[in-house]
């Protein structure tokens, strides 16, 4: 990850489900962090932020709700950049909605990076973990 963070071209992280462990670690380490609306991103799963901290793995959701694994959590914490909607069941005709979106955002994240200067990007990263709450 420190090798990461020093790269001079952009890095666009997208979690579409649950990005977790020591993978999380290393999807922070991008200049945007795009998060579908239902995925969740966190350093450890709630039952094992459960075991750990009340030794009682039963009590997951208790720590889920701690632990502010969301995508608007994050977003509102400046972890995540953006939220892509997505609807709460899936089906092709949504599946291919959403992958468009994700597209789209893709496009716009790289057409607006490619603005800047590989010192740029990587001093864009450096300010994007300043920020987090």
């Amino acid at each position: 990850m420190f090798e990461m963070a020093k790269l001079k071209v952009p890095i666009i992280a997208i979690v579409i489900g649950e990005g977790s462990s020591g993978g999380a670690l290393a999807i922070g380490v991008a200049n945007k962090v795009l998060m579908l609306e239902n995925a969740i991103y966190s350093i450890l799963s709630p039952e094992g932020y459960s075991s750990i901290l009340w030794k009682d793995a039963t009590r997951y959701k208790e720590a889920a709700e701690k632990m502010k694994l969301t995508a608007k959590d994050l977003y509102d914490l400046k972890v995540v950049d953006k939220i892509i909607k997505e609807p709460l069941e899936m089906n092709e005709e949504e599946f291919l909605e959403i992958t468009e979106s994700i597209k789209k955002e893709v496009k716009k994240e790289i057409t607006n990076m490619l603005k800047m200067t590989k010192e740029e990007i990587v001093e864009n990263r450096y300010e994007k973990f300043r920020k987090i709450k």
